[in-house]
């Protein structure tokens, strides 16, 4: 397990402080994570290795801090405190990478940060909307447990899946805490996306000029794997990187083959 410390960074003027987890050495990705909140895993574990990750929690999903996210009221709001944070750090031209809602961050940061940003790495994105693959937050937000199990994952059985969705035993004080920390931290992404999570980007991912990779399981219930080509059409220097036997989650189901697809794409 990796040597994780954190740093309090002020971002919008003053009026709220991102906490930003940090480890690795070398090159900075700032990594936005999913709506279920910042897991430091093995693929992130992996990767510290080589680069420094700077893995913020959204805001309101840090421990001990759910009013932070009184602070935003709409996803540009998200996107400049990022911003901030990035600069508070001192990331001068940082990779940015992100999952699912926080690869719909990465994307909006990149495009604020034309030529900020090294390169752009997204799995499994949200942010673009069609009819004919169409989807709502609430495809996630409403599920029991159980159900969103179903649909994040191609492989409940993974050990990796296992050990992340592990949640405590039933009917004790623990177990209340945690599904209440979870059905919070899912509600605080929630918050600015509601009801469907197409928010402009479509008008803005044109100016994403880093080069970039997306990610996508062949295999993803949650989200149609057919946007992976339309995000690609969308981003002038970008490719397509699929991953077989995969639902929502190849950091977690298959976390090898993401690292040597994240690694060729960073080394070349």
């Amino acid at each position: 397990m990796a040597n994780l410390t954190q740093k309090i960074v002020p971002v919008l003027g003053g009026k709220l402080s991102i906490t930003v987890n940090i480890s690795g050495s070398g090159p900075p990705i700032f990594f936005c994570h999913s709506a279920g909140g910042f897991y430091w895993d093995d693929f992130l574990e992996n990767l510290s290795k080589d680069y420094t990750i700077y893995a913020p929690y959204f805001p309101g999903t840090a421990p001990g801090k759910p009013d932070e996210i009184e602070q935003l009221e709409h996803l540009w709001d998200a996107v400049l405190a990022y911003d901030d944070a990035i600069e508070g750090l001192g990331l001068e031209q940082p990779i940015i990478m992100g999952h699912s809602f926080g690869g719909m961050l990465a994307a909006e940061i990149a495009a604020h940060r034309k030529k900020q940003t090294r390169k752009l790495i997204l799995i499994a994105p949200i942010g673009l909307w069609k009819e004919e693959a169409s989807y709502t937050v609430a495809n996630w937000c409403a599920l029991s447990f159980p159900e969103i199990k179903e649909v994040l994952f191609h492989d409940q059985s993974c050990p990796r899946v296992i050990k992340r969705m592990a949640r405590p035993e039933e009917g004790t004080e623990e177990q209340a805490l945690w599904d209440r920390d979870f059905i919070w931290t899912i509600g605080c992404t929630a918050k600015l996306i509601w009801p469907i999570p197409d928010k402009g980007l479509c008008k803005r991912i044109h100016r994403i000029s880093a080069k970039s990779l997306i990610i996508w399981g062949e295999n993803d219930k949650l989200i149609s794997p057919s946007y992976a080509n339309d995000f690609e059409q969308s981003i002038a220097d970008s490719q397509v990187f699929t991953l077989p036997l995969c639902g929502h989650e190849p950091p977690l189901e298959q976390t090898e083959k993401l690292e040597v697809a994240v690694r060729n794409f960073l080394s070349d």
